[in-house]
C-alpha cells in the first residue's frame, strides 16, 4: 500500500492510454472544491516539467485562475464594458473601442487568452503596417491590448501578459509647424474678416485645443477680471443603443458584402465605401430611436491643469465684449429659432460650432493667408507656445499658460528658430572670444638710421 501524499503534493503517474498524467493542487476553487490541474505528455520528464511549472507559479501567487479561459474578443468586450469604461473619458473609451473592433478582433480576436502568444501580436501588427496604417496607429493598439492583457494577468487570468514580449513599431514623433510672428498676422488678419475673428484669436494668440475654445461658455467668461475658465470642452462622441437588441434595430442599415468598385450609394462618403458588416454586428446606433450619449457633447476637460484659469490678454477684451454683442443681436432676430447653449462661439442658430466646420474654415483661412498646408494644432498651440518663447518668456510660464502637467511636454511644443538660433551663437561668441585690437603701423629702426640721427644732433650743438 503506497504511503499519503502530503497535503498540496502534486502526483505524476502513467495512465491507460499511454499519456503521463500530472495532478497539481492549486488551492480551492470560489464553490470551496479543490482546484487540481491536469498536465499530460508523451514523457515522464516532459509531464514532471510541466508540473514543476504550474507549482513555482502557485508558491509565487501567480497561478492563473481555474475555468476555460476567454477568448481576446471576449476579454476586450469584458475589459472595455465593465473596467475601462469607469476610469476612460467618453472620447477615449471610443477609441479604444474603435480600434477593438476594426484591429484587434479580427486580428487576434479568436485566440484564447492563455493561447496568445507574442508572435501573433507581431504579425498583426506587421499585417496592419503592410494595409497602410501609421506606426502611431500600431502602437496605440499595442498600449490598448497590452492594457487589457495587464488587467487579466493581475485578476490571475492569465499567467503572462504577452504584450510586455514584443516591440512595438518605433514611432517618430512629428515635428511641429507652427505660424512665425508675420505668418500668424497675416492669418487674423484673414480671420478679421469672418464672425469668427475671435475664436481664431483665442486659439492662436492663448494656445487654446479646439474642443477647449469651441467649448467656451459665457458663465466661464470674467470679462471684469480678464479671466478665461476652460472648465469645458466640446466633442463629438458616438451614439449608443439604447434600445435593447442592437442588432436588430440596424439591420436597415446592415451590409455583409463588400461594395463594388462603382458603388454609388456612398459617392458622398468623403472616406469612402464603409467596410462590411461583422456577424453579429450592433453599429448604426445613429438610427436607433432611443439613441443616447453621442453627437456633440459638453464634456468635462481629461486633467484638472487643463481647468487652470487663463489670463485673457487686454487687447482682446474690447473685441470679446464688442463679440458678446453681436451674438445678443442674433439672439434677437433669431427668436424661438434660438438653441441657447450659453457658448462663447455659436452658429447663427445658437448651436455650438461643428469641430468640422471649424477645421474646414481654417484650411480656408491658410489659403486666403498664402500660408502652406499645416495641422490645426500647429497653427494654434505650437503657434502660441513658440512666439511666447521667442518673446523671452521662460519656460514654466508657458507651462502654466499652456496648462501643462510636466514641462517636458511644453518643450516638445516650442520649436526654436533659426534666427534665434544664430543670434544667440553671435551672443555666445561676443562673450567667450577676446576682442581684436585694431592694427597698428610700426617701423623698425636701422642702423644708418641711428646714425644719421646722431649726425644731426652734432650739427644742432
Amino acid at each position: 500500500m503506497s504511503p499519503r501524499k502530503a497535503n498540496m503534493e502534486s502526483s505524476v503517474y502513467r495512465g491507460a492510454d499511454g499519456w503521463w498524467h500530472g495532478r497539481v493542487t492549486m488551492g480551492v476553487k470560489n464553490d470551496g472544491s479543490p482546484d487540481r490541474r491536469h498536465r499530460r505528455a508523451k514523457t515522464e520528464a516532459e509531464v514532471r516539467r510541466k508540473v514543476r511549472e504550474l507549482e513555482a507559479l502557485r508558491e509565487k501567487g501567480r497561478a492563473p485562475k481555474a475555468g476555460r479561459k476567454p477568448t481576446v474578443a471576449q476579454w476586450m468586450g469584458t475589459y472595455l464594458t465593465e473596467i475601462a469604461s469607469l476610469k476612460l473619458k467618453p472620447r477615449s473609451l471610443d477609441d479604444y473601442w474603435s480600434k477593438t473592433r476594426n484591429d484587434i478582433v479580427p486580428g487576434v480576436g479568436q485566440h484564447r487568452l492563455d493561447k496568445l502568444a507574442p508572435e501573433h501580436l507581431e504579425r498583426m501588427y506587421r499585417a496592419m503596417l503592410d494595409e497602410g496604417h501609421a506606426p502611431s496607429h500600431v502602437l496605440k493598439v499595442h498600449r490598448i491590448l497590452s492594457r487589457a492583457l495587464k488587467i487579466a494577468h493581475r485578476r490571475r487570468i492569465i499567467a503572462e501578459n504577452v504584450a510586455t514580449l514584443v516591440d512595438p513599431p518605433t514611432v517618430d514623433e512629428t515635428e511641429a509647424n507652427p505660424f512665425t510672428t508675420e505668418e500668424a498676422k497675416a492669418f487674423l488678419e484673414a480671420a478679421a474678416k469672418r464672425p469668427t475673428f475671435m475664436r481664431w484669436c483665442v486659439g492662436v494668440g492663448m494656445g487654446f485645443r479646439q474642443g477647449e475654445t469651441l467649448g467656451l461658455r459665457w458663465p466661464y467668461v470674467d470679462l471684469e477680471n480678464e479671466l478665461f475658465h476652460p472648465q469645458w470642452q466640446l466633442q463629438r462622441l458616438t451614439w449608443r443603443h439604447g434600445c435593447q437588441d442592437a442588432h436588430s434595430c440596424g439591420a436597415r442599415l446592415h451590409h455583409f458584402q463588400p461594395c463594388p468598385p462603382d458603388c454609388a450609394a456612398h459617392q458622398g462618403y468623403k472616406r469612402g465605401c464603409p467596410k462590411p458588416c461583422p456577424k453579429g454586428c450592433t453599429r448604426h446606433a445613429s438610427a436607433c430611436p432611443d439613441r443616447k450619449g453621442g453627437g456633440l457633447v459638453f464634456t468635462r476637460p481629461k486633467t484638472k491643469k487643463s481647468r487652470n484659469p487663463v489670463p485673457i490678454p487686454p487687447p482682446f477684451v474690447p473685441y470679446l465684449v464688442e463679440h458678446k454683442e453681436r451674438q445678443d443681436a442674433m439672439r434677437a432676430a433669431a427668436g424661438e429659432d434660438w438653441q441657447e447653449s450659453s457658448a462663447v462661439f455659436t452658429r447663427p442658430d445658437g448651436r455650438p460650432i461643428d469641430p468640422r466646420a471649424d477645421w474646414e474654415e481654417f484650411k480656408e483661412l491658410l489659403t486666403e493667408a498664402g500660408i502652406d498646408d499645416r495641422r490645426l494644432y500647429d497653427g494654434s498651440r505650437h503657434t502660441a507656445g513658440t512666439i511666447l518663447n521667442e518673446l523671452g518668456v521662460d519656460m514654466p510660464t508657458i507651462m502654466e499658460i499652456l496648462r501643462h502637467t510636466q514641462i517636458s511636454q511644453t518643450r516638445r511644443y516650442v520649436k526654436g528658430r533659426s534666427h534665434l538660433s544664430k543670434d544667440a551663437m553671435r551672443r555666445m561668441g561676443d562673450a567667450f572670444m577676446p576682442h581684436q585690437k585694431a592694427p597698428t603701423e610700426t617701423t623698425t629702426e636701422t642702423e644708418d638710421r641711428k646714425a644719421e640721427r646722431a649726425r644731426r644732433r652734432r650739427r644742432v650743438r
